[in-house]
């Protein structure tokens, strides 16, 4: 417990900070409260749980697609997301080059339109490769003439096919092809002050370095945005874990399986198969001490011997057979 003051020295204080003798501590700045600046006229719409799972689907896809290109480029190719913010739709426009390659598309089950912008360099670059050139001359910037928007289109087609494989643990997505445009000013598919989600990714190629962008609208997403907020296991997943297989275990073991002993295989011609009439002894290629081969589901699993199970006929089980095991290796 601290010291008591007496009244004395109660007055003694006061005084003294009356006369100016005795100075208080002012709060350091970052003692203080901080006040962040808020535009009402853009909200916030994507939180940092969207802004995060965007993020991770996008990295995914950025290394699909670098195998993707190192495949049919035949060089090193590294993508990676260098930046994830949200942005108007007016800023995004205004930041990409012109001309430029910029797809819009869709990603079903999502309502609305997404863009993909790949700029000049990457473009070029990726062209020059393609036709057999080192992909390290200079570029100019022109437009793009038919054959090379055609060719692009394809290879950026194949990109935004890999979205359903980067997007497959959070929704089941198909992509679906919109529109082509190398001037962006043209491409008013929605308001100015839309809010987007812009995703900047670095295209390391060989040596040289060039980037795309990928831009969400949030009014696109809306409708699916609480699937971008993963859900961490509590301490008892463990156990649902287990009552789960349980459950699926249980549900299993009532399925019939389709069984069947192989007696022996023999060859014969088509004569006498069509001269076989009853009486008529067929030899197989088994000796009779041998094990015959039991099949579950068209698959060998068991070697078994025949018997006599009551009035029934029946098999003992002799080997194990892991035929299963080896087929998946």
């Amino acid at each position: 417990m601290g010291e008591v003051l007496s009244q004395s020295e109660i007055d003694a204080l006061l005084s003294a900070l009356t006369s100016g003798e005795l100075q208080i501590d002012e709060p350091s700045i970052e003692e203080k409260q901080k006040v962040k600046k808020y535009d009402f006229k853009r909200p916030n719409k994507f939180s940092k749980d969207h802004i995060r799972t965007l993020e991770m689907v996008h990295d995914n896809f950025g290394r699909i697609s670098a195998n993707y290109l190192t495949a049919n480029l035949r060089t090193s190719v590294q993508i990676k997301v260098i930046s994830t913010e949200q942005i108007t739709f007016e800023e995004f426009i205004h930041s990409i080059p012109n001309p430029t390659i910029l797809m819009t598309f869709y990603l079903e089950p999502f309502p609305g339109i997404f863009m993909f912008e790949t700029g000049p360099s990457f473009v070029f670059e990726v062209i020059d490769l393609l036709f057999g050139g080192s992909g390290k001359g200079h570029i100019k910037t022109r437009d793009f003439t038919e054959i090379e928007k055609n060719i692009v289109k394809k290879i950026n087609t194949t990109l935004l096919e890999n979205l359903k494989l980067a997007w497959e643990d959070i929704i089941h997505v198909e992509f679906k092809f919109d529109n082509l445009e190398t001037n962006p000013v043209l491409n008013q598919v929605m308001a100015p002050n839309e809010p987007v989600c812009l995703i900047t990714f670095s295209v390391q190629i060989g040596n040289s370095q060039s980037y795309m962008n990928m831009c969400i609208p949030y009014i696109s997403i809306e409708k699916y945005i609480d699937k971008f907020v993963v859900q961490y296991k509590s301490t008892t997943a463990d156990v649902n874990d287990a009552n789960e297989q349980n459950q699926v275990r249980k549900n299993i073991l009532p399925v019939t399986t389709q069984c069947y002993v192989e007696l022996g295989k023999t060859n014969i011609t088509i004569e006498e198969f069509l001269n076989l009439s009853v009486g008529d002894v067929v030899k197989l290629d088994k000796n009779t001490k041998e094990p015959l081969d039991f099949y579950v589901e068209d698959r060998l699993h068991f070697k078994v011997y025949p018997g006599i199970i009551g009035k029934k006929l029946g098999v003992q089980v002799y080997e194990i057979i892991g035929k299963d095991v080896e087929d998946d290796a």
